[in-house]
């Protein structure tokens, strides 16, 4: 086990500024904000947002959902926040609209609110020190150039094909996905240069640390033979031999069934228990595919269904001659096998640039630039998202607290929004007001809901995940061990890879190994055995219990094991680690293994997002569905009801 030293844990590096994630040297900037909390006009500076310099996707250390972003609500949720402040501010704001959550969803829904009243007025709120919500920025300058990484969401990408809402609104922002995949995808760079997938076996679960170079891996085109790969491996020769027929073998292990009993049986057993009972499989087998379902469901092959993961292709049904086509108990219709799935296409900051688009719309002279492709180097002017001015008005580090119907919610005068800023809370009114914010905090906010609604609001429960960016020297490790991309089924990353390689506008990828580079690492805190809403609420205690310190450890130690050979010494080659803790993570899907089938009337998001007067609700989480087009056709129809209401 490596020392401290030998990792670099007490080398100078981009994250010793702050203190558990929030920047020092913020506090400081403006001669002391937080005298602006006493201020009736909340907008008034020396808030954090207007101070000169502030550039929150610069910031290291523990992003995400960040200290300073989530306090004020676990104190509601425990029904300690309003003792302590019985006092409230009068803003004398008032508004058409006000949208709590500035990620995806609630500036769509500006969007969406403004094209049918051009001359709304709209307030947002956003519990975070930046816009975009989950889809966050990570935004590097190594040796003088701009190195950009998703902290959250990353694709435009869907199981559906996007509807003419989603569709039109990425249209509208100028967005071209099947376009900019031809012109701006170059992940052709590291097949190029010869670098392969690998596959990193630890002592802990294996016996020995062994990097193996070659892994087939069919979801980034990356070659690779199996019988090449496995033989390099530390398992048993039994264990290599049932991998290697799961994975290129055709045999049928339900013979005489039909399709459809096959597929009902497949619905109703994991896919550890498909492998284990049906493909009988050498027990060492399971913990090499345990996490293969983390990067898609956000648990592992224990609380994932068997006809889900042949329908999202995952190994050992090919001898099954399924039919094309999903079942009644699949959570989502499979990409390739009704619809075709949408078109895909990532910016190299990942989604944060759909609402860099958003905001460039909606806050005139906010985000410099005219098109989709400046909008990825454009310096955003934080300082102008709040202004008096604005027909739109976004603030930030402002958590909702409360909001409720002037009235009765039947006959509502509109709605009045309490908001925690600083140390103070403060309130606004509005027409309307849409909760674009993770849903299972709305019984919370809205404690007058109907006991039936708040109690399918509690049933949304996100999937926590963690995505770190690890900013490298160089990468001639990865050069010399001939890999781009390794899967780690026990570490504490079950996955890391070098930067998704994008050239967009004036940002290009980098392409020599002897310069600086960002590397990807996932990680799922998810509790083998549980249910997946019980792993789900577990791996999200983990994460607000683990400090900065231990993932930075694990970041070190990981990448030191596995690159060795390559002569990777983390305390010379990390120079910056930005790690994006998500304890409410991916909107929760339908689970055939744990949830009943249920009437589309009766399902916990249906009946969560139900108009409570004057107040809707929006997020990916109303659609019970973790993608972008989810969250814009929330937005849409939040807005409609609220227009038509």
């Amino acid at each position: 086990m490596a020392t401290d030293d030998e990792l670099g844990m007490n080398k100078p590096i981009d994250r010793r500024d702050f203190l558990n994630g929030v920047a020092v040297g913020i506090g400081a900037m403006g001669g002391g904000w937080m005298a602006g909390a006493a201020s009736a006009d909340p907008a008034a500076a020396p808030w954090p947002q207007e101070a000169p310099g502030y550039y929150p996707p610069t910031l290291t250390g523990l992003r995400g959902s960040h200290p300073g972003s989530f306090e004020a609500a676990h104190a509601l949720r425990d029904g300690d926040f309003w003792e302590d402040h019985t006092h409230i501010t009068e803003t004398g704001e008032t508004y058409d609209l006000i949208i709590v959550g500035a990620g995806i969803s609630g500036l769509s829904a500006a969007h969406f609110w403004r094209a049918a009243t051009p001359d709304a007025r709209i307030l947002i709120l956003d519990n975070h020190d930046d816009f975009g919500g989950h889809a966050k920025r990570n935004e590097f300058h190594l040796d003088g150039k701009v190195h950009l990484l998703n902290g959250g969401t990353l694709m435009i990408d869907s199981p559906h094909p996007y509807s003419a809402v989603a569709g039109g609104l990425i249209t509208a922002l100028g967005i071209d996905p099947v376009a900019l995949g031809k012109d701006c995808d170059r992940n052709q760079i590291y097949p190029a240069l010869g670098l392969r997938h690998g596959a990193f076996f630890d002592k802990e679960t294996f016996g020995t640390d062994r990097l193996v170079v070659g892994a087939p891996n069919i979801y980034e085109g990356l070659p690779g033979s199996w019988p090449d790969f496995l033989k390099q491996t530390p398992l048993s020769a039994a264990a290599r031999a049932d991998i290697e027929r799961v994975e290129t073998g055709k045999i049928d292990y339900m013979s005489g069934m039909t399709s459809d009993a096959k597929k009902d049986r497949l619905s109703r057993i994991s896919y550890h228990d498909y492998l284990k009972d049906v493909a009988k499989v050498d027990p060492s087998v399971l913990a090499f595919y345990q996490s293969h379902t983390h990067g898609e469901w956000g648990v592992g092959i224990d609380a994932v269904s068997a006809l889900d993961c042949w329908g999202f292709g995952m190994p050992g049904f090919a001898g099954l001659n399924l039919k094309p086509g999903a079942a009644p108990r699949m959570s989502y219709t499979p990409a390739g096998y009704i619809e075709g799935g949408s078109y895909t296409f990532h910016f190299p900051d990942g989604n944060a640039s759909i609402a860099r688009l958003l905001v460039r719309a909606l806050v005139p002279g906010a985000v410099p630039g005219s098109d989709c492709k400046d909008v990825v180097t454009a310096k955003v002017d934080y300082a102008r998202l709040d202004r008096p001015e604005n027909p739109v008005r976004i603030r930030l580090s402002s958590i909702c607290v409360r909001a409720r119907n002037i009235g009765v919610p039947q006959a509502p005068g509109g709605v009045e929004v309490a908001y925690a800023r600083g140390d103070k809370v403060f309130r606004a009114t509005a027409k309307a007001c849409v909760l674009a914010s993770w849903n299972m905090m709305i019984p919370y906010i809205c404690p007058e809901m109907p006991s039936t609604q708040k109690a399918a609001l509690h049933k949304v429960v996100k999937t926590p995940l963690v995505y770190t960016s690890v900013a490298l020297s160089n990468w001639q490790a990865f050069h010399k061990l001939g890999i781009s991309s390794v899967t780690a089924p026990g570490s504490y990353h079950t996955s890391f890879r070098l930067n998704w390689p994008v050239d967009i506008g004036d940002y290009r990828a980098e392409r020599s190994p002897d310069k600086p580079i960002l590397v990807h690492m996932t990680r799922t805190p998810c509790k083998p055995g549980l249910p997946e809403f019980d792993q789900n609420r577990a791996g999200r205690a983990e994460l607000l219990m683990t400090p900065f310190e231990t993932f930075e450890r694990e970041i070190r130690g990981q990448l030191g094991r596995t690159l060795a050979g390559g002569g990777f010494d983390p305390a010379r080659d990390i120079t910056a680690i930005t790690v994006n803790r998500w304890p409410h993570g991916y909107a929760p899907e339908w689970n055939a293994l744990w949830d009943p089938v249920l009437p589309d009337a009766e399902l916990p998001n249906v009946l969560g997002r139900a108009r409570f007067g004057a107040i809707a609700i929006a997020n990916s989480d109303a659609g019970a569905a973790a993608y972008t087009d989810s969250a814009i056709d929330q937005a849409h129809r939040a807005v409609e009801e609220l227009l038509a209401g």
